[in-house]
Order: structure tokens, then sequence, then C-alpha cells
């Protein structure tokens, strides 16, 4: 019979390195997100160019959050469809009479790696025209790849010993797949659906190119009018939501290898 664990008894177990890797990079971003406010939005002058295009600083507060969401969405709605089809690819290449197909869909899932992100904007803006679709399709693309690769990886490292051992209790293809490999590989799966998701964060600033909205607007409105101060606030707030994206991944990750180290 499992002993019941108090909040508290897990809390006074953390050591100092497990309470320093839980609050120092949350720390840091706020004082960054502070930093902004105090040093680039607060000082915004009534009636100047930047509270023209951003509002004063208590309009420009709601216009960086609009901004937040629209670039969330942007990373959400891509990164899901990019799982979606990405990870039932991943395991089709490790089945037997489709990895001669390997090279084909890794092929596929390759464009959005070796093709410049602006020119598939630019390709597929003439097709689905302008605003958040075709952002979503261009990150959708530049995602599939290392889901793919991690999810076939994640796969194909499982110990033959075990599927062999499961092939001889009698379990069919299909439950060895979702009982025994999916579990097992979930972990390698999982960090390739992070390095995506932050890799779709900077490349979601792009998106601003063709109206679909996000961080990247204050930056392509800011340079070709030589407002720094514009620009500084969509850049920065795109590195802090990066960085917080991949420390939340990050830690969810670590659980998961936790977990499947302890099954």
């Amino acid at each position: 019979m499992k002993e019941k664990v108090s909040l508290w008894q897990r809390f006074s177990r953390l050591t100092f390195h497990d309470l320093l890797g839980w609050t120092v990079i949350p720390v840091l971003l706020v004082i960054v997100v502070i930093l902004v406010y105090n040093q680039l939005l607060l000082p915004i002058e009534p009636g100047s160019m930047e509270a023209n295009m951003m509002g004063s600083w208590e309009i420009g507060v709601g216009s960086v959050t609009g901004a937040g969401v629209e670039h969330l969405r942007l990373i959400l709605i891509s990164t899901g469809l990019a799982i979606a089809a990405a990870v039932p690819a991943g395991i089709l290449i490790t089945r037997r009479g489709f990895r001669d197909f390997s090279g084909l869909i890794l092929g596929v899932a390759n464009i959005g790696q070796s093709v410049p992100s602006i020119a598939i904007l630019a390709v597929f803006m003439g097709i689905l025209g302008i605003g958040a679709k075709t952002a979503i399709f261009a990150l959708w693309l530049y995602a599939l790849l290392p889901i793919v690769r991690n999810t076939a990886t994640g796969i194909e490292e499982v110990d033959p010993n075990i599927i062999e051992a499961a092939t001889g209790m009698g379990m069919t293809s299909r439950q060895i797949l979702l009982q025994i490999e999916l579990p097992l590989a979930f972990p390698v799966m999982f960090a390739g659906m992070r390095t995506a998701a932050v890799i779709n964060v900077g490349t979601a600033a792009l998106g601003a190119f063709i109206g679909a909205g996000g961080f990247g607007t204050f930056i392509i409105t800011g340079i070709p009018l030589s407002r720094e101060r514009m620009i500084l606030v969509g850049a920065i707030l795109t590195a802090v939501l990066a960085v917080l994206m991949d420390w939340i991944l990050g830690k969810i990750e670590d659980r998961l290898v936790v977990s499947t180290a302890r099954a």
C-alpha cells in the first residue's frame, strides 16, 4: 500500500538546486517584462508617434497583451496541427511495409526547414491570401520535421527484447504500439514537440509581414519609421515568450522522463 505524501512533504524534499530550477527563469522573465514596461512603455508621451501607433502607455499595455495573445494563438494552433499530422507520419515510417517511404515523408517534412520561412509566407500568400491562415500553414510546415523525426527515433529505440516478450505474450501489433512503444517513446517524441514549439515562437514574428499579428507587428512597424522603442518591445517580448515556452515544456519533459524511468 502506497504511503500518501502531503504537498508540504513534497516541498520539503526539494533541494536547493530544484528550487533554483523552478524560480530563476520565471523571476528573470518577470524582471525583463517589468523593465520593458518601465523603460519602453511607460515613457511614451501622449501625442507622440509611438502613442499614435501603440497608444499611450495605458493603451500600449493592452496593445502588447493583444499582440501576445495573437502570437500565442499562432503557435498553439500551428504546433497542434503539426503534432496531429507528424506523429502518425512518424509512426507510419516505423511500420513494416512503409519503411521504404521514410525518405519521401522526411523529405516533405524537411521542406519547412530547408526553405526560408519568409519565402514560404511569400509563396503561399498568393494562394491562401494574407492573414493568420497563411502564417499558421507556414508554421505548421516548419514544425513537421522535428516531430516526425523524434517520433520515429523514439519508437525505433524501444528495446527489441521488450517487443519480442510482448509478442510472445500474444499481444497484437496494435496493442504493442499503443501500450508499449508509444509510452516508452513519448519522452523523445515530446522533445521534438518542444523543439517545434520553441522554433515557432521566433518564426511566428514573421507572420506580421502578412498581417497575422503578434509581437512581430511592433518590429515591422518600428523598422521603417526608425522607432527603436517599438522594435525593442516586439523583439524582447518575443524572446521572453520563447524562453518561457522552453522552460514550461522543459519541466514537462523532465517530469515525463522521471515517470518513464519509474515505470
